[in-house]
């Protein structure tokens, strides 16, 4: 089981001063993913990173880099993640004024395709696209900020999810996003995630030791 799991590391926790050594450092840890936050301060109350960063950070690393998009109108900005480096464009549907047209604009920039759902956003948001996309990312925090607690609620959305890809033999990838530690990271594997997403406890456990904390999480 533990070798289908992939840990996407949340460089919101690391140290921004030395983002290119962080990510230098997450690729010798055995990070499967980069996982990108980008938030605007309206979709969500917050500010992080623009696509020159990325742009940046690309020459370092053949790793994936798995961009969330936390922004609105997401429309606007696809083409320019693309160019910067990012492989995997996630977004909320409640971003966008037509979810069938944002997975267009990212499969024509040939990226792969994934849609996020907030805790509360229900599972008719993306039910109808799976064949369409290669990623769903629950939230299991509301979006915003790193270092909040998962909320267990999530994980039966997590597991129909898993029942519907299952039923219809698609090869859609799920991923799980907010307050991943070593304690509930085998519920949100149990419940059918494959990518778990993790900032703080990538970060901060075992005094920061990076390839160890990617190693629980995966076999945990």
């Amino acid at each position: 089981m533990d070798n289908l799991i992939k840990i996407s590391p949340s460089i919101l926790s690391a140290d921004f001063s030395k983002l290119g050594s962080e990510v230098v450092s997450l690729e010798k840890a055995g990070a499967d993913y980069i996982h990108i936050d980008v938030m605007d301060g309206h979709f969500v109350p917050n500010l992080t990173i623009g696509p020159d960063v990325i742009r940046k950070l690309r020459p370092l690393t053949k790793k994936i880099f798995d961009v969330h998009l936390m922004i609105s109108p997401v429309d606007n900005f696809i083409k320019e993640f693309s160019k910067a480096g990012a492989d995997i464009i996630t977004f909320h549907p409640e971003a966008t004024q037509n979810t069938e047209k944002t997975i267009k604009l990212i499969r024509k920039e040939n990226k792969k395709v994934g849609i996020s759902l907030k805790p509360n956003s229900g599972i008719e948001l993306v039910k109808n696209h799976l064949e369409k996309i290669d990623l769903v990312l629950i939230m299991s925090v509301e979006p915003g900020f790193g270092g909040q607690k998962f909320i267990p609620e999530v994980l039966n959305k997590t597991k129909e999810i898993k029942e519907i890809i299952k039923k219809k033999n698609l090869k859609v990838d799920i991923e799980i996003d907010g307050g991943i530690n070593f304690e509930n990271c085998s519920v949100a594997k149990k419940a059918g995630a494959n990518i778990l997403v993790s900032g703080s406890t990538v970060f901060k456990e075992n005094n920061g030791d990076l390839k160890k904390n990617i190693e629980i999480l995966r076999k945990n």
